[in-house]
């Protein structure tokens, strides 16, 4: 599924198509996402300007003068612009079409997504009031993770992956980033000293931004807001390669299922 990487590439693919312009009217072909979407979305929308894109954890806001599109890509979805005109597919479910003449197009084959509105600040949605610090920012540090974990004997992989903890550190970026500390994902949360948290941290940061940068990792049914693919995949040193030999030590990976999701790693190089 899309992971922050993805979504903050499909953010800065779309946002400079949409700031500034004016909604000119919303076609919803098929309104069954995760939760519905609202019926009188295109009343609410039509005629506004779009005023910032901005993203939470894994949700795309989309403020208008008066309310904002809450988006989420789901397990497969995705945002990018087309021209009009651009044929419509079996999955493109949501057509934003702007006065510029572009069309934001949400597409998503499994419908696991969302497309929500609020007249209220984003910030206090149901969906987001609760969620923990962005891995990105200053509030993201070796203490906070230290804190949060001490007692908890949960394994750090899921620890991590928890979004009352830190958003966005999903199955991808969680291996990669405890590779790259020398974590076991198996070794409880509560037993991580604070000083291979800092490592940790840093290693969560240096990872996610690199992969930004990269535009977000290639998956099956991921598609970046600009049309392009990412490109991250190339850089992976332990996702989806169980059983293949490690590109550090040479040691064949191991796999587990941690939290229901497998979970690949080295027994020689992770402690």
């Amino acid at each position: 599924m899309p992971e922050l990487p993805e979504v903050e590439t499909t953010r800065r693919g779309i946002a400079p198509h949409l700031i500034g312009q004016r909604v000119q009217r919303v076609v919803v072909r098929n309104a069954r996402l995760r939760w519905p979407i609202p019926e009188d979305l295109d009343v609410r929308l039509s005629g506004q300007q779009i005023v910032s894109v901005e993203r939470r954890a894994k949700y795309l806001l989309i403020a208008a003068e008066v309310g904002t599109l809450i988006s989420h890509l789901g397990m497969s979805g995705s945002l990018r612009m087309v021209e009009q005109g651009t044929p419509v597919e079996k999955h493109d479910h949501v057509d934003i079409e702007l006065e510029s003449g572009l069309i934001l197009r949400y597409t998503d084959p499994r419908r696991f997504g969302a497309m929500l509105w609020s007249t209220e600040p984003p910030l206090q949605h149901k969906l987001l009031k609760k969620l923990g610090p962005e891995p990105l920012l200053d509030d993201f540090s070796a203490n906070h993770l230290y804190e949060r974990s001490r007692g908890r004997s949960m394994p750090i992989k899921p620890f991590i992956m928890d979004n009352a903890v830190v958003v966005g550190v999903g199955n991808i970026y969680a291996s990669e980033a405890l590779f790259a500390a020398g974590i076991d994902p198996r070794r409880a949360a509560g037993s991580v000293s604070k000083a291979r948290y800092a490592k940790l941290t840093t290693e969560i940061k240096r990872i996610l931004a690199v992969a930004i940068e990269q535009g977000g990792t290639t998956l099956r049914d991921f598609v970046g807001g600009d049309g392009k693919p990412g490109y991250f995949q190339q850089k992976l040193f332990v996702y989806g390669r169980g059983g293949q030999p490690c590109l550090s030590c040479g040691r064949e990976l191991s796999e587990v299922k941690l939290g229901q999701r497998a979970s690949v790693y080295c027994s020689k190089c992770q402690s």
